[in-house]
């Protein structure tokens, strides 16, 4: 990430001074180092309601004003400037005013009178690094926008396709991470005529009679090792020597933080899709 000089040169500067001289002064070494976009005030007063409304990327204060030092044009900054980044320089021929202007807010500082070549790499140097802070500004707030955009875009895609699962099969399910069933959609008790939980190996041996237990044991090692899996088939035996037979489908969920949170997925039973063709 950088910024070319042509980006530095086309910078908002506001002079802030209530000496008619130094402001000659800056404003003629401004222009002949390039920059073109600088104004001046000599009233103090007026510098929060100008910056409120021209957001200049850099302030070249004046401390010892009458009626309102550089100081207390700081403070005000403050209140009005929502980016958190005072871009101010102060002007000062008081030594002993420099460390209190740093603390105040201040970016850093020219000396009275005025080294020209120090003038004109300072307000650079200055300048650079409020452009690129800017830049990055922008970047963030363009990323946030996208992030809030793909999740609701994601949250519609799960939206999506919950209805469609539902739709295309006979029972929807979700687990947490602990194997407890968080969601269940569909006649999973009168189709199976079985609690939920005997799909992760239900603890009451009386709800999984009949049941192959080598499938059913295939099934619970994928779930155990977080693995997606697709039209696993299992079956049973009913208590009148009917045959049931079942395809499920599922696949680990994962969180921002890539860390697992359970288990969704869906099932059919073959012989009741197959009444209804």
């Amino acid at each position: 990430m950088r910024v070319n000089d042509a980006e530095i040169h086309n910078a908002s500067i506001l002079i802030v001074d209530d000496q008619q001289p130094n402001v000659a002064l800056l404003e003629e070494l401004l222009a002949g180092a390039g920059y073109t976009k600088v104004a001046s005030t000599m009233i103090p007063q007026e510098v929060c309601a100008r910056h409120r409304r021209d957001r200049y990327d850099l302030i070249l204060l004046d401390l010892q004003m009458p009626g309102m030092d550089g100081f207390q044009v700081m403070e005000g900054l403050k209140t009005n400037y929502a980016d958190g980044y005072l871009p101010v320089i102060v002007l000062t021929a008081q030594p002993g005013h420099k460390l209190r202007a740093l603390q105040a807010g201040a970016k850093d500082f020219i000396s009275k009178p005025f080294d020209l070549v120090e003038v004109k790499t300072r307000i650079h140097n200055m300048l650079e690094v409020r452009l690129l802070y800017k830049t990055l500004e922008n970047y963030n707030k363009v990323l946030e926008e996208t992030v809030r955009e793909r999740t609701a875009e994601l949250r519609e895609s799960e939206a999506r396709y919950r209805s469609l699962a539902e739709l295309a099969s006979d029972w929807y399910w979700e687990q947490d991470e602990s194997g407890a069933f968080t969601k269940v959609s569909g006649p999973v008790l009168e189709m199976l005529g079985m609690r939920v939980e005997a799909f992760a190996g239900g603890a009451n041996p009386t709800e999984t009679t009949g049941w192959n237990e080598e499938e059913r044991k295939a099934l619970r090692a994928k779930i155990a090792a977080r693995q997606p899996f697709l039209d696993f088939a299992f079956s049973r035996v009913n208590a009148d020597g009917s045959d049931q037979h079942f395809l499920v489908s599922g696949e680990p969920m994962f969180n921002q933080a890539c860390c697992f949170i359970g288990y969704r997925g869906i099932g059919v039973e073959l012989l009741a899709r197959s009444q209804y063709t």
